[in-house]
C-alpha cells in the first residue's frame, strides 16, 4: 500500500491533523489502533475545556486562530461541538489579572469580577479571592470532536482504519515503513504521529531532539448538578485559599459538572493500566466539591480516568524530522487547539518551519 501521508493514531490531533492534510488536497490514511469511541487514551468523554483565557499571548493568539476552525468543522461534519458558556477563572488576584491583561491585549472581552459577584451570577459556583470572566469560553464534546475531525477527513478523501496497530516505524530512502501488530507493511511518502501517551515508545529511538515526557493517569469526577450545561468552565489556579499548586479545572457536561485536579495523577504505562477508580483520588475531589462548589451534590461522584502526556515546560512536541512529523506532549491543556494543530500538521507536511516553542531539541524557545 503506497499513500501521500499516513497519520497514526486516531485521537483529537491525529483526527485533526488527517482533517486538514485531505482537505489540501494530500492523499491520507489515519490509523488508529483501538475502536471508535474508546476510552484507552486522552481524546474520549463528553467534556474539554474551550478557553481563550492564557498569561501569555502566544496561546490566547493561538486559541483565538482555534475559533473559527471549530465552526468550519461543524459546518463540514454537521455537528453542534463548541458550546460558549464563558468561563471563571479564580484565585490569586495576581493570576487573574495577568489572564486579564493578556486577554484584553488581544482584543478579546474579559471582566474582573469578586467572589460575591461570582456567587450572585453563578450560585453553584464559590470563587477564591479574585475572579476573571471571559465570554468566549465553555465546552468541546469530546467524543463528538473526534468523530467529527474522522467524518471530515473522510469527506475529503481520507481513509480511516480503526483496530490498525502500529509495531514498527522505520525510515527508509523515499519515506516511511510503517509494520502493523498484524505483518502488514505500509509505505508512505510522509508519516505523522499522533499517538498521546504510546509517543515516547514509539519515538524516542526513532526521533532525535524528542523531549522526556511523562505519561499519568488522571482521575477526573462528574457530580450531579441542575441543569449542568449551563454551568460555566472553571479553573481555580493554586497560590490562595487552594493548597494544590496544580490547580483544579471543572465544566459541565452531559455526565454532569466535570472535576478534576489538573496533572497529579500516577505515571503509567498506557498499554498495562489498571484503570479503575481510586478511592483516594476520588474522595479529595469530593471534599474539593463540597467547599467550593455548592450547586453540585458532592455526595454522588462518577469517577473517570484519562491519560496525560506532559513535556517538561508544558509546551507541545509539533515539529518534523525527515518524513516523519510529531505530535505529542499536550500537557492535559492541548485539546481546545485541536484543529488549528492540524493545520500546523499539514503545514509540515508540506516542509513549512516548525513554531520555535515546538521545536524538538534544546531550541524550543518562548
Amino acid at each position: 500500500m503506497t499513500g501521500d501521508v499516513v497519520v497514526v493514531g486516531g485521537g483529537v490531533m491525529g483526527s485533526s491533523a488527517a482533517w486538514r492534510l485531505a482537505a489540501r488536497g494530500h492523499r491520507v490514511t489515519l490509523l488508529e489502533q483501538f475502536a471508535p469511541g474508546h476510552d484507552r487514551g486522552s481524546s474520549h468523554g463528553s467534556s474539554r475545556i474551550f478557553r481563550l483565557a492564557y498569561p501569555e499571548a502566544f496561546y490566547v493568539d493561538l486559541a483565538v486562530r482555534a475559533l473559527p476552525l471549530w465552526r468550519r468543522l461543524e459546518k463540514e461534519a454537521d455537528a453542534e461541538l463548541l458550546a460558549l458558556t464563558g468561563a471563571v477563572d479564580h484565585g490569586p488576584a495576581a493570576v487573574t489579572s495577568d489572564l486579564y491583561g493578556a486577554l484584553t491585549a488581544a482584543g478579546r472581552p474579559a471582566e474582573l469580577l469578586d467572589p460575591a459577584q461570582v456567587a450572585e451570577r453563578w450560585p453553584g459556583l464559590r470563587a477564591d479571592t479574585s475572579a476573571l470572566f471571559h465570554p468566549e469560553a465553555g465546552r468541546l464534546h469530546a467524543d463528538h470532536c473526534v468523530a467529527a475531525f474522522q467524518r471530515a477527513a473522510v469527506g475529503h478523501g481520507a481513509v480511516v482504519r480503526h483496530g490498525v496497530r502500529i509495531g514498527r516505524l522505520t525510515v527508509r530512502d523515499r519515506g516511511v515503513e510503517l509494520v502493523t501488530d498484524d505483518a502488514e507493511a505500509i509505505r508512505a511518502e510522509h508519516v505523522v504521529v499522533a499517538v498521546g501517551g504510546w509517543a515516547p515508545g514509539l519515538l524516542s529511538d526513532l526521533v532525535p531532539g524528542l523531549p522526556p515526557m511523562r505519561v499519568t493517569e488522571e482521575r477526573p469526577v462528574h457530580f450531579p448538578a441542575a441543569a449542568p450545561l449551563d454551568w460555566p468552565s472553571f479553573i481555580h489556579h493554586g497560590g490562595a485559599r487552594l493548597a494544590s499548586a496544580a490547580g483544579v479545572y471543572g465544566l459541565g457536561s452531559a455526565d454532569g459538572v466535570k472535576v478534576g485536579f489538573h496533572g497529579v495523577g500516577p505515571v503509567v504505562d498506557p498499554d498495562h493500566r489498571v484503570d479503575r477508580p481510586d478511592r483516594a483520588a476520588v474522595e479529595e475531589v469530593r471534599e474539593y466539591a463540597r467547599r467550593w462548589l455548592p450547586g453540585v451534590d458532592h455526595s454522588a461522584p462518577t469517577a473517570s480516568t484519562c491519560l496525560y502526556t506532559t513535556t517538561p515546560d508544558h509546551d507541545f512536541v509539533i515539529d518534523r524530522r525527515g518524513p516523519v512529523t510529531v505530535l505529542a506532549g499536550f500537557s492535559g491543556h492541548g485539546f481546545k487547539f485541536a484543529p488549528v494543530l492540524g493545520e500546523l500538521a499539514a503545514d509540515l507536511v508540506e516542509g513549512h518551519p516548525a513554531a520555535s516553542r515546538f521545536a524538538l531539541g534544546a531550541a524550543r524557545s518562548r
